[in-house]
């Protein structure tokens, strides 16, 4: 085991948020130090904290002992110094001229998956629409995309356009909303198995790379958790802020913490416009004026007011909303109660932000 060899298996430590690039290309490695089966390297870092310093010390670490065995010791250390201005520069080509006539660009976002959080921002979309916005949403939940069924709009391929060297993908459009989802472009069943930094890019593409034309507001269904995706997509994306979704029980609301702080970070810095309470109570469709709270009471209310942000809005669980998506007819688009509640956690949404 030698310094170099080293040295050549770091080579496959990436940085998420650097466009994929090694520790090795960013000149992050400062130092190796080798004594018999105990490995010393010294990671460096900007001045301002760098919210995956955490994942690339546990990244250097494993590969090393990936690559020599768990009888080697291996300590990473880390050193903050000023970046020269050059090293400054966005690391990725990004191209924001298709978001520039994007008024607002708002991440939907969840702790932990199963809240619905797809179901709710689909149906915000076109909640927003019905109240006169120009809306698309972005489907950016990489490894389980759903707005082709909840739209009725599986089967459909996205026309693209060349404009020199680049490629532009013209969205969707369906109920007064322009879509864009992954799963456009995959086979009915068929799996996603990519690495984080592949989701990482088609996620961006997602957004950067779709003739979204004026809009009021763009929508980002985003992957559930707060994993280096997240931290990745956030970084790079134009995004104003984000909307939280959690359901009342206990265990949803412990990961709504994680996913507020997340977008806190001081090396993201996003607000949280608010916290929507989905499957607040159940209603039997025949029994509209009942009201049964089968997840818990106003778990949700209490967690916006210990976290000192908005509620925007409670959505009942009602069987129509399930249907609705299963049979790609949102229930926004109707003027029931369900549908109702969409239209109240819209203008709440748009009254916020002005």
């Amino acid at each position: 085991m030698t310094q170099q060899e080293i040295l050549n298996i770091l080579g496959d430590v990436r940085h998420p948020g650097k466009g994929d690039k090694s520790v090795i290309e960013l000149g992050m490695v400062k130092g190796v130090e080798v004594e018999g089966n105990r490995v010393t390297v010294t990671l460096s870092f900007p001045k301002h904290r760098d919210p995956l310093t955490e994942y690339l010390v546990g990244s250097t670490r494993a590969t090393i002992i990936r690559a020599f065995g768990e009888g080697i010791e291996a300590e990473v250390k880390t050193v903050v110094e000023e970046a020269p201005a050059a090293a400054k520069k966005k690391s990725l080509d990004l191209d924001f001229s298709q978001v520039s006539g994007v008024k607002h660009i708002i991440g939907v976002a969840s702790g932990k998956g199963g809240v619905g959080k797809s179901t709710v921002a689909v149906n915000l979309a076109i909640a927003l629409a019905r109240l006169g916005f120009k809306v698309g949403l972005a489907d950016a939940d990489v490894y389980g995309p759903s707005v082709p069924v909840m739209t009725a709009t599986e089967g459909q391929t996205p026309l693209a356009e060349n404009d020199g060297d680049k490629e532009w993908i013209m969205p969707i459009e369906k109920y007064g909303v322009k879509w864009m989802s992954i799963g456009y472009f995959a086979e009915k069943g068929q799996a996603l198995i990519w690495r984080g930094p592949m989701a990482c890019n088609a996620l961006k593409q997602m957004v950067l790379q779709v003739v979204w034309g004026e809009l009021d507001y763009l929508l980002i269904d985003m992957p559930p958790g707060t994993g280096d995706i997240h931290i990745s997509l956030v970084q790079d994306i134009p995004m104003e802020g984000a909307v939280i979704v959690t359901t009342p029980q206990t265990v949803a609301l412990a990961d709504v913490e994680k996913g507020v702080n997340m977008f806190l970070n001081p090396g993201i810095s996003k607000p949280v416009f608010g916290l929507v309470e989905n499957m607040a109570w159940f209603t039997p469709e025949e029994h509209p004026d009942e009201k049964y709270y089968i997840f818990g009471k106003d778990g949700g209310r209490k967690m916006a007011e210990e976290m000192g942000i908005d509620l925007l809005g409670q959505i009942p669980l009602v069987q129509s909303i399930r249907e609705g998506g299963d049979q790609g007819e949102p229930v926004a688009l109707g003027t029931r109660p369900d549908g109702l509640a969409f239209i109240s956690l819209a203008e709440a949404l748009s009254s916020k932000l002005g």
